[in-house]
């Protein structure tokens, strides 16, 4: 379902950095659990998929986090 809505580019910013915020809490949440958790992105290519993981790992903390590229060729 396509988004209609659009919002400006402040509320942008303040809507991801929360949403970052509360990706940084998770992610030491599940180190205390000790618990590991698996992210899969599938799409075709120029889909935006890295730009979201852009997003996702911008304030996480790079020690604990591993990313791979397995795309198919």
């Amino acid at each position: 379902m396509p988004v209609k809505k659009k919002i400006n580019a402040k509320d942008y910013e303040k809507a991801l950095f929360e949403l970052q915020l509360d990706l940084v809490k998770l992610q030491a949440w599940i180190k205390h659990q000790g618990l590991k958790v698996v992210v899969l992105f599938e799409g075709r290519d120029a889909a935006g998929k890295g730009g979201v993981i852009k997003r996702i790992t911008q304030h996480l903390n790079p020690c604990l986090l591993y990313t791979s590229d397995a795309a198919d060729d």
